[in-house]
């Protein structure tokens, strides 16, 4: 399965496994690449479920009424 199409926890609880894997001492050189690689998809999967979790936090602000609201977010003109 792609990490793209992974949950974040799903893609973690992998990412822990390969790690693990890799530090046993029985894995060919070749099968090594292969978990490092797919290792570091997973890394980057997480990383961007991270930042957009962060950004859509960063959005939400104190309402008139005391209540969380969702900011609009304004970009400058270019």
């Amino acid at each position: 399965m792609e990490p793209e199409t992974l949950s974040f926890e799903d893609a973690y609880a992998q990412l822990e496994e390969i790690v693990g894997r890799l530090e046993s001492d029985d894995l060919a050189v070749d099968g090594a690449v292969e978990l490092y690689e797919r290792g570091m998809r997973l890394i980057r999967h997480c990383a961007g479920c991270l930042d957009g979790a962060e950004l859509r936090i960063k959005q939400l602000v104190p309402g008139p009424d005391g209540e969380i609201a969702v900011a609009s977010m304004a970009f400058p003109a270019s």
